[in-house]
């Protein structure tokens, strides 16, 4: 069953702040902060304001919903020009690591003189490891910006699975009642199971 860890506006400045400190106190000099639409656009906000740098942003789409991902796809790019540049990429947080990578090697086509990157919290399954992080987290994170997203896609998955429970039970033909208690018992039945894995 997947886990769930829950952020709240409090705890999210504080990590926020935390993590522009971490950046702040490694004396690195970056020309420009680059922050991954969406998740990451508060979080560069926060690290450039306390590096004292012009910040960008990048959008970019990767999840079509609970536990359904797509190829990294880049809908608008920044506006600054990064040639020989100190880069900084920021986002909230790494899952496996396509989207970082794919952004990275776009920007890297453009010529900056060095590109590091930031996220609140790397996956441990993540195949890229970021210069910057605060932990390592194997929860589905939900940030406080999505948590009334996550809860309608929570809602609909659940749907669709009674749905699929309910046709299925048709096609076999109704269950005793004995037999019906003991799917009960033993968790089978759809409304009783977890949501699938997926990247929070």
């Amino acid at each position: 069953m997947t886990r769930f860890r829950y952020i709240d506006w409090p705890e999210y400045g504080r990590l926020v702040e935390e993590l522009a400190r971490v950046v702040a106190s490694e004396d690195e000099d970056f020309d420009l902060v680059v922050g991954i639409a969406r998740g990451g656009v508060p979080v560069a906000m926060a690290v450039s304001d306390r590096l004292g740098t012009k910040t960008d942003f990048i959008n970019v789409k990767s999840y079509l919903g609970l536990g359904s991902r797509t190829k990294p796809k880049i809908l608008a790019t920044i506006t600054e020009e990064i040639g020989a540049k100190r880069v900084l990429l920021v986002d909230d947080l790494i899952d496996e690591g396509d989207t970082m990578r794919t952004v990275t090697e776009y920007l890297s086509r453009k010529g900056p003189a060095v590109i590091k990157t930031a996220v609140l919290f790397k996956k441990p399954w993540s195949s890229v490891q970021p210069n910057y992080s605060l932990s390592v987290v194997g929860e589905w994170v939900v940030f406080p910006y999505e948590r009334g997203e996550v809860k309608r896609l929570r809602s609909a998955q659940r749907g669709r699975e009674r749905a699929a429970s309910r046709g299925s039970q048709r096609g076999r033909g109704a269950a005793s009642p004995a037999r019906a208690r003991t799917d009960v018992q033993e968790g089978r039945l759809s409304e009783h199971e977890g949501s699938n894995r997926a990247r929070l």
